[in-house]
């Protein structure tokens, strides 16, 4: 690997801060380094198109790596991913795509990772998102996560797209059972005339299944956002989802909001707050020797954090 390939990286999963015991990582297509233990394995499809990632049963704080990075303008890379989560087993996944694109094709990432989570067990997945290049090529990144799970099991799942990403339509389906937990943390950031999509399935099927969706964004200059809900109440369940947005400049951005219970004993809320940052927040800040734009800069900070 290079220089360019170190820093998408560490923008991406930080290998210097976090101890490395499993790791595949995909450069331009193609696997380019793995390292597995004797509790997480991971194995390549046949066709090459792809990885099946295994988690014994009852393994305890499994850190498993699975960075992508694309530095070959004018591909398109197209990876499926399974994860099979042993039961009562207990592991992070720390993943995302960097680009970097100095030309001027396309460049394009197309993840799409299944997580068929067992009994009890518990899920960490941190996925970031990132692109960089002088080039006129885009930089798309179009993510799917579906997301099956057992009895009394959890996930939470943090996403985070922090730069450069022209065009992005990330969607997340999700079925629980009875008992489970999912939680969703998500954070967008886009500038210039970047577009970003997010929609969210969640079927509570199981009775005392819960989620916790967060969607905290900042469009800025001419850019577009779009985000989309639908949480689906089958049975007695409890669902929270809440939708924060900064815009700035020109930008726009589009909450669509969807909750229906099938159930009379489904509980499901959605929030959504759209606007400007408040002018006493800039004051404040100001009145400490910041000026407008490291307000600014300092509020969008602490929004996204």
């Amino acid at each position: 690997m290079n220089n360019v390939d170190e820093k998408l990286l560490d923008k991406i999963i930080d290998t210097k801060k976090n101890k490395v015991e499993v790791i595949n990582i995909r450069k331009n297509g193609k696997s380019i380094k793995r390292k597995v233990n004797e509790y997480i394995d991971i194995v390549s499809k046949e066709n090459g198109s792809g990885i099946d990632i295994y988690v014994k049963e009852n393994v305890l704080f499994g850190i498993v790596h699975i960075p992508v990075i694309i530095t070959e303008s004018g591909l398109t890379d197209v990876v499926y991913n399974d994860f099979h989560i042993g039961k009562n087993s207990n592991v992070a996944i720390l993943a995302g795509c960097g680009i970097h694109n100095d030309k001027h094709k396309d460049s394009e990432h197309d993840g799409i990772h299944r997580f068929f989570i067992e009994e009890g067990a518990k899920v960490k997945y941190i996925e970031k998102h990132y692109g960089e290049g002088i080039g006129k090529g885009k930089r798309i990144l179009n993510p799917v996560t579906e997301i099956e799970m057992k009895k009394n099991s959890s996930m939470t799942m943090e996403t985070a797209q922090i730069k450069g990403v022209d065009y992005t339509h990330r969607i997340t389906k999700a079925n629980l059972e009875e008992g489970a937990t999912l939680v969703i943390n998500e954070k967008i950031m886009t500038s210039n005339n970047e577009k970003a999509i997010t929609e969210f399935l969640v079927n509570l099927n199981g009775e005392n299944a819960s989620s916790h969706v967060t969607s905290r964004s900042v469009a800025e200059n001419s850019s577009y956002q779009e985000f989309k809900s639908n949480v689906i109440g089958n049975a007695k369940s409890f669902a929270h989802v809440e939708c924060d947005a900064i815009l700035k400049d020109d930008a726009n951005i589009k909450a669509i909001p969807e909750i229906f219970a099938k159930n009379s004993n489904a509980n499901l809320i959605h929030e959504a707050a759209i606007g400007k940052i408040a002018g006493e927040q800039l004051m404040k800040l100001m009145s400490l020797g910041l000026s407008e734009k490291e307000a600014e800069k300092a509020i969008i900070k602490g929004f996204l954090k």
